[in-house]
């Protein structure tokens, strides 16, 4: 159980990769889009690029999710402690630890590099961790 909800906060969720402009982004778009204010939503990456990928801003963009002004953030132990839920697609042991938080590694494809025909795979693996994730949050919470 989450350490940090009680009946009047609602569950915060960080998204992690390395640069913070494809899987994570494509996650954090998600879940805002399903959750609503239900859920804060943070993204982040270990080694953060330049501006987010385009082909993922696309591929979002088709099933009408607008993350074409998003940018890329460096991951900061701060964001991690303010976070319920920390989840990691890529940055393997990089990504810092702290007790209480719910950790979940998800094995998703790089989009870096990648034509948006290659991304919509990946943003639709994405959704369907994101859905599976709406669900245990509105389940615990």
């Amino acid at each position: 159980m989450c350490q940090n909800l009680d009946m009047t906060t609602k569950a915060s969720v960080l998204f992690v990769c390395v640069h913070n402009a494809g899987r994570s982004q494509m996650a954090a778009g998600f879940l805002k889009h399903l959750a609503g204010d239900r859920v804060e939503v943070r993204s982040a990456g270990t080694d953060p690029g330049e501006k987010v990928n385009p082909s993922a801003v696309e591929a979002m963009a088709e099933l009408g999710i607008d993350i074409s002004q998003n940018f890329p953030k460096k991951l900061t132990d701060e964001a991690v402690k303010d976070s319920d839920y920390v989840i990691t697609m890529g940055c393997g042991d990089t990504c810092p630890f702290f007790p209480g938080k719910t950790y979940l590694d998800w094995v998703l494809d790089d989009p870096a590099g990648q034509g948006v025909e290659a991304v919509r795979p990946i943003r639709d693996a994405v959704r369907k961790h994101v859905e599976e994730l709406v669900a245990e949050i509105d389940a615990k919470f």
